[in-house]
C-alpha cells in the first residue's frame, strides 16, 4: 500500500525533531541587543533607500538622503564598539 506525500511529510518531520540540534556560541544579553538594534537600523536604512528610489519632491528626499546618512553613521558606531 502505498503512502501520501502527508505521511511521509509527518515522518521527515518527526525524524527532524528527534535530531540533535547543533547550537552556536553563547550570545550575552549585551549582544543579542546589539544585533536587535542593528537590525532595527538596518530595516530602517532598507525602508528609507526604498522610499527615497520613489521620492520626487527635493525637500522629501533630501530628508530620506539626511536619514539614510544619519542611519549609516549609527550603523558604523554600533560596529565599532
Amino acid at each position: 500500500m502505498a503512502r501520501g506525500w502527508e505521511s511521509k511529510s509527518v515522518e521527515s518531520q518527526q525524524d527532524a525533531a528527534e535530531r540533535p540540534r547543533v547550537k552556536g556560541p553563547a550570545v550575552t544579553a549585551e549582544q543579542a541587543a546589539r544585533k536587535a538594534e542593528r537590525d532595527t537600523l538596518m530595516l530602517a536604512r532598507t525602508r528609507a533607500l526604498a522610499d527615497l528610489q520613489k521620492a520626487s519632491v527635493p525637500a522629501h528626499r533630501a530628508m530620506l538622503e539626511q536619514a539614510i546618512a544619519d542611519l549609516d553613521q549609527r550603523l558604523s558606531a554600533l560596529d565599532t564598539h
